[in-house]
């Protein structure tokens, strides 16, 4: 089993400590989001290994020699100001912190998201290409692999549709920063690659990869066969699978574009049911959760 730490909300940027709670516990519980009072328990030891995502990694700093289970890290490092993301930290900060985890765990184990691409006036074409040298230029040596994607206009995303200004994502503008991007990433060593795109822009010089495919499963786990990670409207995703042990409406970064948190009162409300020494993420254990364990 791979977990994905996480995907719908950023645990170690908020939930670090009890995430390392959890871990020394042995075990953690986590909703179905689907069907509330259904719990999946997750046993440490059935953990082949951990794929982290954030956009804060500087909580990671005080917890990762603690975790023993192999795992990469994923860091999504954009070029917006507060305008569009509120709460994630100085940029500068964030980068230091990508910069020290590399140095630790080395460059084949840590991945750059710059994700996802929008448009409106304020962030344009050239916006981003500045933006991204930039990034580049100063994780030279420190990151090798980069994963981009665009802007997806989920329903979550649409009441902020207004505010965000998007200008459609055409063809040509992918094309356009597929070849700067490609052109950047090749100078300072790194490749590059979309995320659940239908145009991969191999023809601009990007590689086919997956976010975490079977070679990268492999180099992690050490194991062979993976099932297929079957992503809801993400349907050219070819990930292996992974467990998400996080919960939606969780992130305090309140993201303007984000896909998993899309209503602040409930986050908030959210937020004030968290306990550090509880086995799930937000609230606890009720008698009427039915409790299964998972292995796979």
């Amino acid at each position: 089993m791979i977990l994905n730490v996480s995907g719908r909300t950023d645990i170690i940027a908020f939930y670090s400590t009890w995430f390392i709670n959890r871990y020394q516990q042995g075990f953690v519980d986590v909703r179905n989001p689907f069907s509330y009072k259904q719990v999946s328990r997750i046993f440490f030891k059935d953990v082949d290994g951990i794929l982290f995502c954030t956009k804060n990694p500087i909580p990671f700093l005080t917890i990762m020699d603690k975790i023993k289970h192999p795992y990469f890290f994923h860091v999504t490092l954009t070029p917006y100001q507060h305008d569009i993301e509120p709460n994630v930290p100085d940029k500068k900060k964030v980068i230091e912190a990508i910069k020290i985890i590399s140095k630790k765990i080395g460059v084949e184990r840590i991945f750059l998201r710059y994700d996802p691409i929008l448009l409106n006036p304020k962030y344009t074409l050239e916006y981003h290409c500045k933006a991204f040298e930039k990034m580049c230029r100063l994780l030279e040596g420190y990151v090798k692999y980069v994963i981009v994607s665009f802007i997806d206009i989920y329903k979550n995303v649409l009441h902020n549709a207004g505010f965000l200004n998007l200008k459609n994502i055409t063809k040509e503008d992918m094309k356009v920063l597929g070849k700067s991007f490609s052109a950047i990433a090749r100078k300072y060593g790194m490749t590059i690659q979309t995320c659940a795109e239908e145009d991969n822009l191999l023809d601009c010089g990007f590689i086919k990869r997956d976010c975490l495919d079977e070679e990268w499963a492999h180099l992690l786990t050490g194991q062979i066969k993976f099932k297929r990670w079957k992503a809801r409207g993400r349907e050219s995703c070819q990930c292996v699978q992974m467990v998400d042990i996080g919960f939606y409406n969780s992130c305090k970064h309140y993201c303007k574009y984000c896909y998993a948190n899309y209503n602040e009162k409930v986050i908030s409300k959210n937020v004030q049911l968290h306990d550090n020494t509880s086995s799930l993420l937000i609230g606890h254990l009720n008698m009427e959760d039915v409790i299964k364990v998972r292995k796979d």
